[in-house]
């Protein structure tokens, strides 16, 4: 649309379904760089995507037109059936219903994507589940416990 400027950057974080650590270190660039490319085939731009053997964070420069659940619905889709094509898994992909959505400052992204980018490193000292709830408080966002992500018991 003309005369619309914007610059919204946003990270998301989701999980492999029940968390389970599927994502293996062979594969885990390739489908980082998937991932990317999907979210900048729906017109955002890509900063950062990186995450751990359980779950993705992405940062991205969101576009207007579109809602971040449209987004992540075509990324997490065809990314698992990226996964599921390739024979990486001797078993069915899929990713958590759901994700963790928070936007930042142009200020903020030498912080986030440095966050983003040293997710190894940070997940020796705290889990998935322990960071993520630190991200929901840090942006006051009320929630759940009961309902944060499923898990296998």
């Amino acid at each position: 649309m003309a005369n619309t400027y914007h610059k919204i950057y946003i990270q998301t974080v989701f999980p492999v379904k029940f968390r389970k650590a599927l994502i293996q270190p062979e594969w885990k660039s390739e489908l980082y760089a998937v991932i990317g490319n999907l979210i900048n085939k729906t017109g955002c731009k890509t900063l950062i995507v990186n995450g751990t053997h359980d779950h993705v964070h992405c940062l991205f420069a969101q576009v207007p037109k579109l809602s971040v659940s449209d987004v992540m619905k075509t990324t997490k889709a065809k990314s698992s059936k990226w996964i599921n094509q390739t024979g990486f898994l001797p078993h069915r992909f899929e990713w958590q219903p759901g994700f963790g959505c928070f936007s930042y400052s142009q200020s903020q992204l030498g912080n986030v994507y440095r966050y983003i980018r040293n997710q190894e490193e940070h997940h020796k000292k705290i889990d998935f589940l322990d960071e993520y709830k630190r991200l929901l408080k840090k942006f006051k966002i009320d929630f759940d416990e009961r309902y944060l992500f499923q898990r296998l018991v």
